[in-house]
């Protein structure tokens, strides 16, 4: 049996091969159409058991299913898999932009919407709806006959300009190696990270030491080298990725740069057609905020609030790179410069922070947290996986019911895309069978284990993992039993950050983080002294960093709501934006945007904003922990019953307040960046 079309269990990781994918797909697209053609030749009139849940389950299926192609084309892409699930990204595309337009499929849910069964619906019933008729509307279902097939080409063709954007930056990445054959020219970087790179190169088949531009050897080389040849070739390097700057290794048809263009027209052309002004609109018609222009004040405010500190970060920047003799501070030089002066200050770097994070601890102080908090178990479990160093998990509430598993993969490895994230394999919904499990993905790209001893991770690397956790929480701990919005599904996409920026707070918590140091040589846990240190630069450069993340939203925002290709270029309005609110403007050949896959590739265009617009939320939620004691399982349970559980079946607002007891307040975000002035 094709391993795709089982869906019994867990996916079958181990057997699935690419040429079972194009078999499956075709399969459950042919079941699918003949199920919706039944259904709507069906006159009797729609009730939710005999048109919604048989509807579910078909579309459930084709999601589970392209779900895993999904999930192995970013962590074990290989040339086969990558054209085959190109080759079928664009029917399943085209299948979900048939039921969007289909007309007939939109009257039978405002049947139902409408018809005498209606109030005996539960709640999460009645929000399925409610987001159905918002997301026919959205997806085209009233335009005009004649509309509909250039509607549902701009949705194939979005889809595959996406993947294309995707796919040139994994490639341009992996395609660069720097190797450094004189040992003498890695000065200051620290001796676990010259050994990675050495091993990366014997593995390559090179002489001397080989770094690459995936995070965890790029990051080191940017922060410790003393060589600033070295900073600016990796520099230079990493931000020409997919653009038209070449570095070596790189292919002209890798440069994303017309893509962005053709992306941001038929973004522009699908909000058209709908009625919108602008994409960002459209964009906002299913999320907390309701305009752009509220957006925008949100974020110029922020960025008013920050922009002293950020001027005070740069200036003692330059203040202190000028006593290191470096007068003209140039981008390459700012981790570097940073890192040293974070060490001068506070009298710590982050590689001796470094050394108290091994993973096991890690992993032991996070599931020990979350346990304590939410009431939960959680034991190492078995399934198929798709590389080796995946690993599995059950979670157990007090009870002893299962109530939830996620699979971790932490390491960076060419085949896998940059970055962190969480994805769901199976979601939580009743069945015929009884309550469907919940099933996680929670990837990062962390260095892998050396010389036989734990990985060890950065504190920055803590805080992601705490982050992803979060996401992995919310999807994982639902108590609805209706598909469409249990766990992150229905969450408005501005508030899906809530839980993973709350988890990231206990990273700062002195009785969290005893639980999970063990020093890499003496197995000391991490010293009071040391913590405050890290305390007392937690909001280093918090300025600056608050501005970066204000830039790059205000950048997404207008891309999407005021850009025009004939008066300006991608770069021209990114230029603007900077000059408007950056007060660190990289170099005029710095690509960022043709690596932005966040808006160009993901699910954050017109969105970005969110990452701010949740931390509000996070920090506000978590200021009831700090008035109550963050360890309190009482307010844990309060936040698991309030947030966690609920999932999409109510608006997010509405969660918070019955969290919080209030509208949500920016005070505690400032507070928690440092963005106050001292009294």
């Amino acid at each position: 049996m094709n391993p795709l079309l089982d869906f019994s269990g867990l996916p079958r990781f181990a057997e699935i091969k690419p040429e079972h994918v194009t078999p499956a797909v075709d399969e459950l697209l042919a079941r699918n159409r003949e199920l919706t053609r039944q259904l709507l030749a069906d006159s009797s009139e729609p009730t939710w058991s005999s048109f919604v849940q048989p509807f579910e389950n078909a579309n459930e299926h084709l999601s589970r299913a392209w779900g895993q192609v999904g999930h192995l084309n970013m962590v074990m892409n290989s040339p086969e898999l990558r054209e085959v699930y190109n080759a079928n990204l664009p029917k399943v595309t085209q299948y979900y932009a048939e039921l969007s337009q289909n007309l007939a499929l939109f009257q039978k849910y405002k049947a139902i919407h409408q018809g005498k069964d209606y109030a005996s619906l539960s709640t999460a019933q009645k929000k399925i709806l409610e987001n159905e008729l918002r997301d026919f509307r959205l997806g085209g279902a009233e335009l005009p006959e004649e509309k509909k097939a250039r509607f549902m080409s701009i949705q194939e063709t979005h889809s595959e300009v996406t993947s294309k954007f995707s796919d040139n930056l994994l490639d341009a990445t992996n395609a660069y190696i720097c190797v450094i054959e004189n040992e003498r020219e890695l000065a200051g970087i620290p001796a676990d990270e010259r050994q990675v790179a050495a091993d990366a190169a014997k593995e390559a088949g090179k002489q001397g030491w080989l770094f690459t531009l995936k995070a965890p050897s790029y990051g080191p080389v940017m922060q410790y080298a003393d060589n600033r040849a070295l900073r600016e070739r990796m520099y230079r390097a990493y931000t020409a990725r997919a653009s038209e700057q070449l570095s070596e290794g790189s292919k002209i048809d890798w440069d994303n740069t017309p893509l962005m263009s053709q992306i941001l027209a038929l973004r522009a052309e699908e909000a058209h057609m709908l009625g919108f002004a602008n994409y960002a609109e459209l964009s906002l018609a299913s999320k907390m905020a309701d305009t752009p222009q509220q957006v925008s004040a949100f974020l110029l405010e922020l960025a008013q609030r920050a922009r002293p500190f950020a001027e005070q970060d740069l200036h003692e920047l330059r203040v202190f790179a000028a006593q290191m003799d470096l007068n003209d501070l140039q981008a390459w030089d700012i981790a570097y410069v940073s890192e040293k002066l974070r060490q001068q200050r506070y009298a710590f770097s982050e590689q001796e922070v470094k050394q108290y994070f091994p993973e096991d601890a890690v992993l032991a102080g996070l599931f020990g947290l979350v346990e304590k908090l939410f009431g939960l178990s959680i034991k190492l479990s078995s399934a198929p996986v798709w590389h080796e160093s995946v690993r599995f998990f059950d979670i157990h509430d007090a009870k002893s019911e299962l109530l939830g598993q996620f699979y971790i993969d932490l390491y960076a490895r060419a085949s896998k895309r940059g970055g962190a994230w969480m994805d769901d394999a199976i979601g939580r919904r009743n069945t015929a069978k009884g309550i469907q499990t919940p099933v996680a993905y929670l990837n990062c790209n962390f260095a892998s284990p050396l010389g036989g001893k734990p990985a060890q991770f950065t504190h920055d690397e803590v805080i992601t993992l705490f982050h992803e956790f979060g996401h992995g929480l919310h999807h994982l701990l639902t108590l609805v039993e209706e598909l469409g919005v249990s766990g992150i599904n229905g969450v408005e996409w501005d508030a899906v950050e809530l839980p993973s920026q709350f988890m990231e707070n206990f990273c700062w918590e002195w009785d969290v983080l005893q639980g999970m140091t063990r020093h890499a040589e003496s197995k000391e846990k991490l010293p009071r002294a040391l913590f405050d240190k890290m305390i007392a630069a937690k909001n280093f450069q918090s300025g600056l960093q608050t501005l970066r993340q204000i830039e790059f939203s205000l950048f997404d925002l207008r891309l999407h709501s005021e850009y025009n290709a004939e008066k300006q270029t991608v770069q021209q309005l990114l230029d603007d934006v900077r000059r408007e609110v950056a007060v660190l403007i990289p170099p005029p050949f710095n690509r960022f945007q043709n690596s932005f896959s966040h808006i160009f590739a993901g699910g954050y265009a017109a969105g970005y904003y969110s990452y701010k617009w949740a931390e509000v939320l996070s920090a506000d939620a978590y200021s009831l922990f700090e008035e109550n004691g963050v360890l309190n399982p009482a307010i844990g349970a309060h936040f698991r019953e309030q947030i966690l559980a609920v999932g999409g079946s109510r608006g997010a607002m509405d969660s918070f307040r019955a969290f919080r007891g209030r509208e949500p307040s920016i005070d505690a975000l400032l507070r928690h960046n440092g963005l106050v002035e001292a009294l």
